[in-house]
């Protein structure tokens, strides 16, 4: 289906045509329609899939046909967990709104908020925001929501984990009652369920992907190796496979500061991405990676969502995360836009039961196999705590997971 067939005005359909947009996909067929009708809307999106145009192409189009306010007031404000994702909505916007007299301000922590309050002294129509940095302006009254027609909670599940739910309800007592919600989410839980019923009325609910689903162009490898091994290993793909421009996953910030100087000894350009790191330095941090200055960008999950880096080919998960969501947003940084992508997993025993429950999540099983030189050493006793052995670690896991899927299929 074409942007046009979707009732949008001309000039938002010339500008789709200047960036290469041709087709909706299908969070933008499903999602417009209900938007421009003026229903509240809860919908369940990976990144990667269209949604950040699915929200912004309806509320320009509805802004467009509004009456004209002098000074500018928001109107609509989009709402987002990290700063990278700020951006990329941010820089969306730019990009559809040309030539429609619209004008967008992008707000989050991390950097000076002087300059800050005088953008929105000069008015906008849209506000794209981190719900911290934005509680900080409205506390300061350097603007005000009490005209706003839209709000969009963008990656609600991933705000709901970083621990946003205190300030996204104190937000909700600037913003007016009478407005429409638009909820994005990459995974519809109870938890979020509980956290939108207040929020919105008579929503339009639309699942469109999966939350365990990945593109078919990313091919998934799961190596068996030693947790000693796992650096030697890593380091062996950058260097003799040339695997050059990899995005490497931690759990913790101590985990990538460590694999960091590890990589780093062994001559290869690695850098950090997490938290911890000023804006100004994660800015500058990804624009060598994307230059192919630095070789491996080692991050925690922050770096799941909102990174959108053209021709990436390779992720690799050097421990496995926690949540199974967490796994298809690492791995969908790869395979976007056509390109073909590679996701390698490596496994020591003391995260399989990580893997068994991912797979009952995923519903599919990920191949494991050994790499040539780097085979685990079985000789080891297998790693025991002061309940469980290994395999009933596994046994244990799987069943939990079990149980919160039948939980989920029968709610």
């Amino acid at each position: 289906m074409s942007f046009q067939q979707l009732s949008l005005n001309q000039t938002l359909v010339n500008n789709l045509n200047d960036a290469g947009y041709q087709q909706a996909t299908p969070i933008q067929q499903q999602a417009i329609p209900e938007i421009l009708a003026g229903r509240d809307l809860m919908a369940c999106a990976q990144t990667g899939t269209g949604k950040t145009a699915a929200f912004s192409l309806p509320i320009l189009h509805l802004l467009s046909q509004a009456k004209r306010c002098e000074p500018k007031q928001i109107k609509a404000l989009v709402l987002t967990p990290t700063r990278e994702l700020a951006q990329q909505v941010h820089a969306s916007l730019q990009t559809y709104s040309k030539h429609c007299e619209l004008d967008s301000v992008l707000l989050y922590g991390g950097v000076g908020i002087e300059q800050q309050q005088q953008q929105l002294s000069a008015g906008c129509d849209i506000l794209v925001a981190t719900p911290g940095r934005l509680l900080d302006h409205l506390n300061r009254s350097s603007c005000s929501l009490k005209n706003l027609a839209f709000l969009v909670l963008d990656e609600a599940d991933r705000m709901l984990d970083m621990g946003f739910k205190d300030e996204l309800k104190a937000l909700l007592s600037f913003v007016p009652k009478q407005r429409q919600t638009l909820l994005f989410s990459a995974t519809l839980d109870d938890s979020i369920y509980r956290f939108a019923k207040p929020l919105l009325r008579n929503p339009k609910q639309l699942e469109i992907t999966k939350a365990t689903s990945k593109a078919a162009s990313i091919e998934e490898r799961v190596y068996n190796v030693d947790s000693d091994k796992k650096t030697a290993l890593l380091c062996h793909f950058i260097k003799q496979k040339n695997w050059q421009q990899s995005l490497v996953f931690c759990r913790t910030k101590q985990a990538v500061d460590k694999l960091v100087k590890q990589l780093t000894s062994q001559q290869i350009n690695a850098a950090p991405f997490h938290g911890d790191l000023s804006q100004a330095a994660r800015e500058q941090v990804l624009a060598k990676f994307k230059t192919g200055e630095i070789s491996a960008l080692v991050a925690t999950d922050v770096a799941a969502r909102g990174l959108d880096i053209d021709e990436l080919k390779y992720v690799i998960n050097q421990e496995l995360p926690f949540k199974s969501e967490d796994y298809i947003h690492r791995i969908g940084r790869t395979g976007r836009a056509g390109q073909t992508g590679t996701a390698v997993t490596l496994l020591s025993v003391e995260d399989e039961h990580l893997l068994a429950e991912l797979e009952v999540q995923l519903d599919r099983r990920l191949p494991q196999q050994w790499f040539p030189g780097f085979e685990p050493d079985l000789t080891k006793p297998a790693p025991t705590n002061k309940r469980n052995s290994r395999s009933a670690q596994k046994k244990n896991a799987r069943k939990r997971a079990l149980n919160t899927t039948s939980k989920n299929r029968r709610s």
